[in-house]
């Protein structure tokens, strides 16, 4: 009895909303005073407020300003990180910067960065590609998984600097 009641409730307040709907759309209400229709729009023409992802890396200014580090954007699962010697982390070797590590959870993960002068990269348990660019040439290097890579400068039988572009990883 009580399903029969709440099934009741929701189909009359079903066919008041169409009712209602229909009539404004017909131009049958009218505003306060009587004789100007009430303004309708549809709500779906209007969407949901800004909320879009962009993939900026978070804090990427103050990283930039304080260690020399361009990270443009990614998917979240390539994180810098505290270079502590953790087995899990990788590692990115540069003439510039020295060294910096990333932590790498996820399945799979991207980041977007700027190293300058870089000649290695230390791999973690991930597959890992990093791609990088010599004026206007780029190459793709693959990462060793927990083994060090010689990338960029020390594998460039012309000995260039080259710049990290992007990390790409993948169980």
């Amino acid at each position: 009895m009580k399903a029969r009641s709440a099934i009741r409730r929701i189909v009359g307040a079903a066919v008041a909303a169409g009712a209602l709907t229909w009539i404004a759309a017909a131009g049958g209400v009218t505003g306060g005073s009587g004789t100007e229709p009430i303004a309708t729009k549809a709500v779906a023409d209007e969407g949901p407020p800004d909320a879009v992802e962009n993939f900026a890396y978070p804090n990427a200014d103050k990283i930039l300003a304080e260690q020399k580090i361009k990270l443009n954007s990614g998917d979240g699962h390539i994180l810098l990180a505290e270079c502590t010697g953790a087995p899990e982390l990788m590692e990115v070797f540069s003439h510039k910067n020295e060294k910096v590590c990333f932590r790498v959870t996820g399945d799979k993960g991207y980041l977007s960065l700027e190293i300058p002068a870089v000649f290695g990269v230390k791999g973690n348990d991930y597959d890992a590609r990093v791609e990088m660019s010599a004026g206007a040439e780029q190459k793709t290097f693959t990462v060793d998984k927990n083994a060090w890579t010689a990338v960029g400068e020390s594998a460039d039988k012309q000995g260039r600097d080259f710049v990290l572009l992007e990390i790409r990883t993948s169980k």
